[in-house]
């Protein structure tokens, strides 16, 4: 298939006569065994490809990796959540025919707050109490499932939209208490624990926190809770000061990198920040003054120095004007460029906005794009390659991990992947993935 534009490859590669050492053996649409021979492991290198790798039996690892993200909050069922965590309303549904919309433009985040990660109060009326099931059949789930079609690829991130707080308390510092905290991830992780693409949002911009070590145990008791339910999703730690990236490093980042996972590292604590481009960093004016790319230098700086660290910039945004165009264009080519310590990027926000709103990235009733999206949304994610190699001499077909470094109109993105020693003779079939997205010539 061929699609306007131009695509640069570069691969490093050797190959592997198909053989139980280095099989297939895991990945998106893979239907065969899982199982790998004595003294080979079965390793995920990519979301597309598990491979039988040489090493010793044990116990199967529990890290993982997300691949490289990039979309849009749906708000909504946040409409009525004020900063202090009170809530007076019933939120509004984002559309569901957006979650397409954008998929089908190559976005594979969709972040959905105040349902789920919406509002607290609509889940479950009392704190602390049991999740309104009536509320999260008709409302929430269909949501979440409408998103988690969209695309064979896409994650979504369940978003408790509260700032640390219920009604103006904060929690475990004069509001509800961690149990209570605890109560609705445990029920949430029990919905949702068995679906890898769903990732769990702690809480949304906790902000003047009295006990900045007071609140990341809090954080700590809600990744023990997940865990206890089964679930082993992807957790995302916010800190403090409405999540600032740029107050991380020196602020919540050097408690929150204590925390510790049950299942046995932390590949699976990403840390949540976000980051606006206007005069204030309110992300409440039309023109962006700033590129942030100095903060997510100094974040990434600190994440790699404390342990190579990820995080994910699950709010950023600015308006249609030129000055956002730019600039939010340099902010997420940093932090694109910069995977896997950054994850991806989640722009604020389509969904029940109308098209209106100062920040909206709501499509246009004639299903145009926003201009910010068009300009520096949109195409969030280089391509994602994978090589199957056939033997020609007929005796048998190998499947090849590798490493790719793919330029598509000016996105430059690695994936990594492991090399490994194959028979001469072989021939090689390639697959681009999104390559309909990204106006690229295969």
């Amino acid at each position: 298939m061929k699609y306007a534009g131009s695509l640069l490859a570069i691969v490093s590669l050797a190959f592997a006569q198909q053989q139980a050492e280095y099989q297939q053996c895991g990945g998106i649409n893979f239907s065969g065994s899982t199982e790998c021979v004595s003294g080979t492991v079965c390793t995920k290198l990519n979301d597309y490809y598990s491979q039988c790798l040489p090493g010793a039996a044990a116990p199967a690892p529990t890290g993982s990796s997300l691949p490289r993200l990039g979309g849009v909050n749906t708000a909504g069922y946040d409409f009525s959540v004020a900063t202090d965590g009170s809530f007076n309303g019933t939120g509004v549904t984002p559309p569901p025919a957006q979650f397409t919309h954008f998929a089908n433009e190559g976005a594979n985040l969709f972040r959905i707050p105040l349902m789920i990660t919406t509002a607290w109060q609509l889940m479950t009326p009392q704190v602390g109490g049991q999740i309104n099931e009536t509320w999260f059949s008709s409302f929430y789930d269909p949501t979440v499932q409408a998103a988690l079609a969209s695309s064979p690829n896409t994650h979504v991130i369940i978003d408790l939209h509260n700032y640390a707080r219920w009604n103006g308390a904060i929690i475990a510092q004069g509001g509800p208490t961690n149990d209570q905290f605890t109560s609705i991830w445990t029920q949430l992780a029990q919905k949702y624990g068995s679906n890898e693409r769903v990732i769990f949002g702690i809480m949304n911009e906790p902000h003047d926190v009295p006990s900045v070590s007071t609140w990341v145990d809090s954080v700590q008791q809600v990744v023990n809770a997940v865990r206890a339910a089964g679930s082993t999703n992807f957790l995302l730690l916010p800190g403090s000061s409405w999540s600032s990236a740029q107050a991380f490093p020196t602020e919540a980042g050097p408690l929150l990198v204590k925390v510790t996972d049950p299942l046995g590292d932390n590949s699976k604590l990403i840390f949540d920040v976000h980051k606006y481009l206007d005069s204030d960093n309110s992300g409440t004016h039309p023109d962006c003054t700033t590129d942030n790319v100095q903060v997510f230098q100094d974040l990434v700086n600190f994440l790699q120095a404390n342990g190579n660290r990820q995080a994910i910039l699950s709010e950023t945004g600015g308006g249609n004007t030129a000055s956002c165009e730019t600039l939010l264009a340099n902010e997420l080519a940093f932090v694109k460029n910069n995977f896997p310590t950054m994850v991806g990027f989640s722009v604020w926000a389509a969904g029940a906005f109308d098209t209106t709103y100062v920040l909206t990235q709501t499509p246009f009733v004639n299903g145009t794009d926003q201009a910010l999206w068009t300009a520096a949304g949109k195409i969030p994610l280089p391509i994602t390659a994978i090589l199957r190699v056939i033997d020609t001499s007929g005796r048998s077909q190998a499947e090849l991990a590798l490493k790719v470094s793919v330029e598509c109109n000016g996105v430059l993105g690695v994936e990594y992947v492991s090399m490994s020693d194959c028979s001469p003779r072989c021939m090689l079939q390639i697959e681009w993935r999104y390559s309909e997205h990204y106006g690229c010539q295969m």
